[in-house]
């Protein structure tokens, strides 16, 4: 079994805790990203749910007091817009918002597939709060995601990219329904749509090799 460090482990344990957390948060009519923006205090709430994520996972929850000093500089962060803002999340490779009563492993389908939206740094924060707010109220797909500001090893530049899913690549009117939503949100330049089948075979765009399924 391969040793995991103090740091990797705390870098785990904080993307299962925001996890859980938004997850208890919807179940009881918020997500995270309403009480952020709108300010709500609700840190009695996030001590009553460290408290019972402790109580679950105890090695987790000490990598993460470890790492940060405490629970009052993790919720700090939170509301600072770790999670939230994609510039501002650093803990994190993405932000992902889920449609209402889709299955979290829908976007896992083969079936499944997402357009793609290419955006530089300076104009993430505003796309995805566009594209977040129409996935929950369920204008788009099943789920959308954002990378952050977090380095990847896998990225070749500054770009940022959105994810908006469908649940099935086949069904091109739901795929171009959702295109045309995304038109109505200002994303009027062309975009290209890709199929899970084609990123579960690890296959990207290549000079000389295009990989998306659809563009319009």
């Amino acid at each position: 079994m391969v040793e995991v460090g103090p740091e990797a482990l705390a870098d785990v344990a904080y993307g299962l805790f925001e996890l859980a957390l938004n997850k208890e948060l919807r179940a009881g009519g918020n997500n995270l990203f309403q009480l952020v923006e709108t300010r709500i205090d609700f840190k009695d709430q996030f001590v009553a749910f460290f408290s019972r994520f402790e109580n679950d996972y105890p090695q987790l929850a000490q990598a993460l007091l470890a790492k940060f000093g405490g629970i009052n500089p993790i919720y700090e962060m939170i509301i600072g817009g770790e999670g939230v803002v994609p510039t501002r999340t650093t803990l994190m490779y993405w932000i992902i918002q889920e449609a209402p009563a889709i299955a979290p492993d829908a976007i896992e389908d083969e079936l499944a597939g997402k357009w793609l939206i290419f955006l530089p740094q300076e104009q993430v924060d505003e796309a995805w709060r566009k594209v977040r707010d129409a996935t929950c109220a369920d204008i788009l797909g099943i789920s959308a995601k954002v990378s952050t500001a977090k380095p990847n090893p896998d990225s070749k530049d500054q770009m940022k990219v959105i994810y908006v899913y469908t649940s099935d690549w086949q069904n091109e009117a739901e795929v171009m329904g959702v295109r045309e939503e995304l038109r109505k949100l200002g994303f009027t330049d062309r975009l290209g749509y890709k199929r899970n089948i084609e990123t579960f075979k690890g296959e990207y765009a290549q000079k000389g090799k295009r990989v998306t399924f659809y563009s319009a």
